[in-house]
């Protein structure tokens, strides 16, 4: 087993649980809506925290494919441990709060997303900064950042996710989430 190997069995184990809770929020959520419409009820699901939720699995794929281009500068360690215990616990901070545990008590998601956004978007630019931190110590990594395509990239990123933190109006919000899926997409596809 390589270094790489070992460290990535506890990376992959604690993004796997993070893509777990994203999931078993939307099937929580799902089964709040499906018990609301038998007995009557109003809940919605609504747009805000799907796509929050779409995004963060996205972002989460995103670093999990970086682990794998940062694989020839993996040692194991007692830090290298501690730090990806750490930064893919974060994640699963970040996944665990996009959904309510209990969904019920909203009349609709939509209030949910704007009382956690700024913490689950504030967790990823964290492990955004953490991430280039490392590769800029690492001159195998850092030659990747030299390109100004991968910058200018970074950059609307993250005007784009501190938006998302600020703006208040949902049909705003709607667009640029959708733009921030859209870029995963088109970056995954190229």
């Amino acid at each position: 087993m390589s270094d790489f190997e070992f460290v990535f069995a506890l990376y992959s184990l604690l993004l796997g649980l993070s893509m777990v809770e994203l999931l078993g929020g939307l099937g929580r959520a799902l089964e709040a809506r499906f018990a609301a419409e038998a007995e009557k009820e109003k809940f919605a699901i609504g747009w805000l925290t799907p796509m929050l939720a779409i995004f963060v699995m996205l972002d989460l794929l995103s670093f999990w494919a970086a682990a794998w281009a940062a694989r020839g500068d993996i040692a194991v360690s007692s830090a290298t441990l501690m730090a990806v215990a750490a930064f893919a616990s974060i994640y699963f901070l970040a996944a665990r709060l996009v959904f309510p545990s209990h969904p019920e008590g909203f009349a609709n998601l939509d209030t949910h997303y704007f009382r956690v956004r700024r913490i689950v978007l504030g967790l990823l630019l964290l492990l955004l900064a953490a991430q280039l931190a490392f590769y800029l110590s690492q001159p195998d990594l850092a030659k990747n950042l030299t390109h100004t395509v991968a910058w200018v990239m970074t950059v609307i990123l993250v005007a784009q996710m501190v938006a998302a933190m600020w703006v208040r109006h949902r049909g705003w919000t709607i667009a640029i989430l959708a733009t921030l899926i859209a870029r995963y997409i088109v970056i995954y596809l190229l």
